[in-house]
């Protein structure tokens, strides 16, 4: 059993994976994110400096739903992230599409199986070459 202090509430709890926040934080951090979606979905052009004001959330933790990429805006929305490879503007996740598929085909030819390098030919042995026995 691991037991540990709540990181927003600093309550005892039995830890069982995710963010260390115990079951009331948990719950009161869902509500808060179901108010966020509803406020996104009835005001899709809100700024999020507006949609952290409205509904009284953090810009850090708005960031992190839309990284999670349990939020995603429209593209006429104003709000975008950055991709944390090249800089291009996204509406959710981390990464933008080209960076993405980038990363997927490096993965695949990582795990690809080397190719073997063509046979070298035999060099074909003249009478000079070849060994020579003394009589005795």
């Amino acid at each position: 059993m691991d037991v540990r202090n709540c990181r927003t509430c600093g309550r005892m709890f039995n830890y069982l994976g995710g963010p260390p926040i115990c079951p009331v934080c948990r719950k009161a951090t869902e509500e808060k994110f179901m108010k966020v979606r509803d406020y996104i979905r009835e005001n899709p052009n809100a700024t999020i400096q507006s949609i952290s004001d409205e509904n009284e959330v953090s810009i850090p933790q708005i960031q992190q739903w839309i990284r999670e990429e349990r939020l995603e805006f429209s593209k006429d929305s104003p709000v975008t992230l950055s991709c944390e490879n090249c800089g291009a503007s996204i509406r959710t996740g981390r990464f933008c599409e080209k960076c993405k598929n980038n990363m997927a085909n490096n993965l695949t030819d990582a795990f690809r199986e080397p190719e073997a390098p063509p046979p070298v030919p035999k060099k074909q042995l003249s009478e000079k070459d070849a060994m020579r026995f003394l009589k005795k």
